[in-house]
């Protein structure tokens, strides 16, 4: 690691002054929380000087920019103390100051920025660019409450405000001096920035994650208060508060769909104002060459609406005709595709676009007329050009007006490119072939490795001599043929067992369950979806439940496991939060069971996100990862786990291809139907007769509705059940062949289980290899790919 420059050291004075400052106590007497915000001011004032420093360099050169609704960064502390080499010091300094810096770590809120993977991409990327000196600076929204608190009561869950940054967040600064007003036809508001520093491992350069503030442009209604109006004194402003409360509000109400819209223009608005005001301060009125200085990444369809408000501020504001402002936005765009899911690309009613910015409606408008136009010189039929067309049958369609506008269309792992170039984007790349790219999502081993499992990173610096696989994993390849290394195993399983007798501890300690670290430690965390099927894994803890309860197994011979879950559902999908239920109702029969309790016990951890992971993945065994094949992008919780020593369960679908190509079909247990077989599969298929003839799957699916399992007479797991088998909403039943797929999901999990008490040896080698071929998920690998392909980018090291 290249030595970094700091104004002065982290010592005990320093940080003891800052604890005193913010506390207003001696720091033995400050709480743990007081003393994270003066550990966390001294850490700032460690990093100010690069981070000024970083800004001025890239507003000199090409400069990409990251545009996010969602950046799920996690703690700040401790990933900025180790990308700074500051951890030695700070323990020294907090234990100096009568504190442990274990426990003031603790104290830190998440960053309630983000909910699931792509938010998590999104941070991962950024500290891979810091990392890598690029400049490129992420934009965003901040969030006051993030997506939810989620709490489980009587198995439920229940959504709460995550009021994570209430008494304040020492890692942003408020920039109010650079703030911008966007203006929709029926509200004016300010956006005040707040910059994150981005630090990076063994380099000077900080990145920056810029995020939006909505503020109103007064405070309130002076007048109306004096004259005790006072519920018309605030409503203006707490109209505009809305814009930056929750992520993603809830758009099953016309309602809640105007707010995301707003949302979205909010902070694209704000970003590309800033964005054409830096280029103007470095290089001049003249706007021909903003695409030479800036790009723009869309991280999905959510920030599309930057797209038309680029062609607004060029030509009402800058005074660029049509076609120079087009050439522009067609050089400086790039969109990344994260679904195969026709309804997660995004569409919106034209009213809202009219509603809320009647000009932007305009220009999307022209879009369309001129799309329409060229295709037709295309020789494009008809009702192809009908499909294609961002505007049709009363819809704005954001992928759509992507498609046309970017230079570059990337798909994040190897098989959801080919599916989208394929099927979900086929015309498209019909048309524009030499658009569409790959890159395969990645993950950083800073967080997802070195931060998160200390003991581990340790062993295989000893082994490898130095750490350079930190900023190169792909080191880790030269330690692949030491699984023959029978102590060395020994020790990786020494590591793991140390790690879930951690994770035994923290899940004791936060939810009061007592669970058994010898056991398998088998995990499914992602966010709840249908098609990530957390229900074909409860229904498979129920079918073992049943056959050790009917003798069909002895309970003796059953191996152990802790089959732990971690997972949000949407507020307004109701579906998936009857799975929750069924989970949690599962947990309860199988953990109070006297027989069954004995070798089987399941967890739900309550309000999952970034540092719950940070306890989890160290710890797992098997990483479940059992979508329907073709319905999962990318993935990225698999590579985080594969880094760790954990073996994939899973399908061939998304990334978990090409792990299982880089660690080879022996170290991985991979069942169901690939994606080029579910066409003839469902064609005929018949769920009723799978129900019948599968052994174990009608008595599970029977429990859902016979009184084993208590839905409190809300017809919850009726739906569940009756989606499996007649369809309830969907056109087919099963849609995600759940059922299909359950005999041989059921085989190889049995399977797995039999493998890890057989031969511990034989299951730590395939844990090392995994780590060892875990160097091409890295986002490093990933960010270079962009950089390169892309971005066309150059480091600009500070020093």
């Amino acid at each position: 690691m290249t030595e970094n420059s700091h104004p002065r050291a982290l010592d005990a004075s320093t940080v003891g002054g800052y604890v005193r400052s913010y506390s207003g106590v001696i720091p033995q007497d400050a709480t743990n929380r007081k003393f994270w915000f003066g550990l966390s001011a001294s850490v700032m004032e460690q990093l100010a000087d690069n981070w000024e420093k970083t800004t001025a360099a890239y507003r000199a050169t090409r400069q990409q920019h990251y545009f996010s609704a969602e950046f799920l960064m996690g703690r700040a502390l401790l990933n900025n103390l180790t990308n700074l080499d500051l951890v030695e010091e700070a323990k020294a300094a907090v234990a100096a100051n009568g504190h442990e810096l274990g426990d003031v770590l603790e104290a830190e809120n998440d960053a309630a920025l983000g909910n699931g993977g792509l938010g998590r991409l999104a941070a991962c990327f950024l500290d891979s660019c810091a990392t890598q000196d690029l400049p490129v600076t992420g934009y965003g929204i901040l969030y006051r409450y993030g997506l939810f608190k989620q709490n489980i009561e009587s198995g439920y869950q229940a959504e709460e405000p995550d009021a994570w940054m209430e008494d304040g967040y020492p890692f942003v600064v408020r920039r109010e001096e650079q703030e911008r007003v966007v203006t929709f036809d029926d509200m004016v508001t300010r956006a005040v920035p707040y910059d994150m520093p981005i630090t990076g491992y063994g380099t000077n350069n900080v990145g920056t994650l810029r995020l939006w503030k909505a503020e109103p442009l007064e405070e309130f209604d002076y007048d109306a208060f004096n004259s005790q109006r006072f519920t018309d004194a605030i409503v203006e402003r707490e109209r505009i508060n809305d814009l930056c409360r929750v992520l993603y509000p809830n758009d099953t109400t016309y309602a809640g769909k105007v707010l995301r819209v707003r949302q979205q223009y909010f902070f694209v608005s704000a970003s590309l104002q800033a964005m054409i005001d830096a280029y103007i301060a470095e290089h001049g009125e003249d706007l021909s060459d903003f695409a030479k200085y800036n790009c723009i990444q869309l991280n999905d369809t959510h920030p599309v609406l930057a797209i038309p408000e680029l062609m607004r501020l060029l030509m009402d504001e800058h005074n660029l005709g049509w076609d120079k402002a087009w050439a522009i936005v067609q050089q400086t765009f790039a969109y990344t595709n994260h679904t195969v899911l026709a309804e997660a690309l995004e569409q919106w009613e034209v009213s809202i676009f009219q509603q809320l910015f009647y000009r932007v409606w305009e220009i999307v408008q022209e879009i369309d007329r001129r799309f329409r136009e060229e295709l037709r010189g295309l020789g494009v039929d008809e009702g192809t050009i009908h499909y294609l067309s961002p505007v049709h049958d009363g819809n704005v369609y954001m992928a759509w007006i992507a498609c046309y506008a970017a230079y570059s269309i990337n798909g994040v792992a190897a098989l959801h490119t080919e599916i989208i170039k394929a099927e979900t984007l086929k015309q498209w790349h019909d048309l524009w072939p030499e658009k569409f790219n790959n890159k395969t999502n990645g993950v950083t081993p800073r967080r997802w490795l070195t931060m998160c499992n200390p003991r581990l990173a340790d062993l295989l610096t000893r082994e490898l001599g130095n750490d350079a696989w930190v900023t190169n994993l792909d080191e880790l390849k030269k330690l692949t043929s030491r699984a023959d290394d029978d102590a060395l195993m020994d020790e990786l399983m020494d590591i793991k067992a140390a790690n879930k007798a951690d994770f035994a501890e923290w899940i004791l300690e936060r939810q009061g369950e007592k669970i058994d670290p010898s056991s398998i430690f088998d995990v499914q965390i992602k966010r709840l979806h249908e098609y990530k099927r957390q229900l074909m894994n409860a229904l498979y803890i129920l079918d073992l439940y049943f056959r050790i309860k009917d003798g069909e197994l002895d309970v003796n011979d059953v191996p152990k496991r802790t089959f732990i879950f971690g997972a949000k559902a949407a507020p307004g999908y109701v579906r998936a939060k009857a799975i929750i239920k069924l989970i949690n109702e599962i947990a309860r029969l199988v953990n109070n069971d006297e027989v069954v309790s004995k070798v089987l016990h399941v967890v739900f951890v309550e309000n999952y996100n970034v540092s719950p992971a940070e306890h989890i993945i160290p710890a797992a065994d098997v990483s479940e990862q059992i979508s329907t094949a073709g319905k999962e992008a990318s993935g990225t919780s698999n590579m985080k786990f594969i880094m760790n020593g954990a073996l994939t369960l899973g399908t061939l679908d998304g990334a978990n291809v090409e792990i299982v190509d880089a660690v080879g079909n022996d170290n991985a247990y991979i069942f169901g139907a690939k994606v080029e077989e579910l066409p003839a599969l469902k064609a005929s298929y018949n769920p009723h007769a799978v129900y019948e003839n599968t052994k174990g799957l009608k008595r599970v699916l029977d429990a859902l509705v016979d009184g084993t399992l208590n839905d409190d007479h809300s017809g919850a797991f009726h739906d569940l059940r009756g989606s499996l088998l007649d369809g309830n909403g969907w056109e087919t039943p099963d849609v995600y062949y759940v059922l299909g797929d359950f005999e041989s999901f059921r085989e190889t999990r049995d399977r797995m289980a039999a493998d890890y008490v057989a031969d511990q040896r034989a299951w730590a080698r395939k844990c090392w290899i995994n780590i060892c071929e875990s160097g091409r998920f890295s986002s490093d690998r990933t960010i270079s790919d962009y950089a390169r392909e892309v971005w066309k980018l150059e480091a600009t090291p500070i020093n």
